[in-house]
């Protein structure tokens, strides 16, 4: 398959994309500002962000912003959507980004596991509020590892009733992220809207993700590990902005389309049975809205 990195010119549209201070998310406002976007990276630590934000092009031209956002926390995702419709007519492109991989077994402040909560349900928020001024698409990160997550209970989000496996709440909160793109793009259809629902996955990408595990040596086994055996981190990211910029049907997905979608240049990506589920969707929907508050605007 031949390289791709021909990402379209995209001055004037406006994209946002959260936990961009660092990883995959920051490669992807690189890369966008690079080819002329307006892009505010919506980060939880405000340092982090102006120093991310200082090495994305466009910056010194005043095309770069950074505004605060702990998608963890469902006051946070609310007060970030007030300040941003403030000071914005809208966006065309929300990248739902930001996410944690084997944090140990918490709540958040809104009393959700923090993987369901990080992964999933702050996006889902985010997304529908955002939703009535979104003029092209969401775009949803999720994994390959969501195929390990079939083991879904969205009546058991915050594992009360199963005993707590780290990596399979991490994989079934990427499993959520699928089925929300696939029901967000049935409900946006059945609304006659032109917004798309998408989604990519990074294969395996060199980022900082084991950071908050709160395991020394899984975050240096991580963090070592995908220094060896991963891309960079901008070629990962070209899945998203693949997704993001490319003239791509809704509830399409985009992977590396190399072997186990571990490497390569964006493509189609396979996604489990459990994805595809449109019952499971529609009922990880209903509890979205019950634990969120939110609902669908059209």
């Amino acid at each position: 398959m031949r390289p791709w990195t021909a990402v379209p010119p995209q001055p004037g549209r406006r994209f946002v994309v959260t936990g961009a201070n660092g990883g995959i998310g920051f490669q992807v406002a690189r890369i966008l500002g690079s080819r002329g976007a307006e892009v505010v990276l919506a980060c939880r630590n405000l340092e982090k962000g102006e120093a991310a934000a200082r090495q994305v092009p466009g910056y010194d031209a005043g095309r770069v912003s950074v505004r605060e956002l702990d998608v963890s926390d469902l006051g946070s995702v609310r007060a970030f959507v007030d300040a941003f419709l403030d000071e914005h007519d809208g966006l065309d492109v929300l990248v739902n980004n930001a996410g944690v991989l084997g944090a140990p077994y918490g709540l958040t402040a809104d009393g959700v596991e923090t993987h369901f909560a990080t992964n999933h349900l702050g996006h889902f928020a985010l997304a529908n509020l955002l939703l009535p001024r979104i003029r092209d698409r969401v775009v949803v990160t999720s994994s390959r590892e969501h195929r390990s997550g079939s083991g879904l209970d969205v009546d058991d989000v915050n594992w009360e009733r199963r005993p707590y496996r780290v990596f399979a709440a991490y994989a079934q909160s990427k499993l959520a992220d699928l089925l929300f793109m696939s029901e967000l793009q049935r409900r946006l259809t059945g609304a006659g809207s032109e917004v798309r629902a998408v989604g990519a996955h990074p294969g395996a990408s060199s980022t900082n993700i084991t950071s908050g595990t709160g395991n020394p040596v899984i975050t240096w086994i991580g963090y070592h590990g995908q220094k060896l055996v991963s891309m960079p981190a901008w070629r990962g990211a070209l899945c998203t902005v693949y997704a993001a910029t490319m003239d791509v049907p809704g509830d399409t997905y985009i992977g590396p389309h190399g072997r186990l979608e571990l490497h390569g240049w964006p493509a189609p990506a396979r996604r489990s049975k459990a994805a595809s589920d449109p019952v499971l969707a529609r009922r990880l929907w209903e509890v979205s809205e019950k634990l969120s508050g939110v609902t669908f605007p059209l």
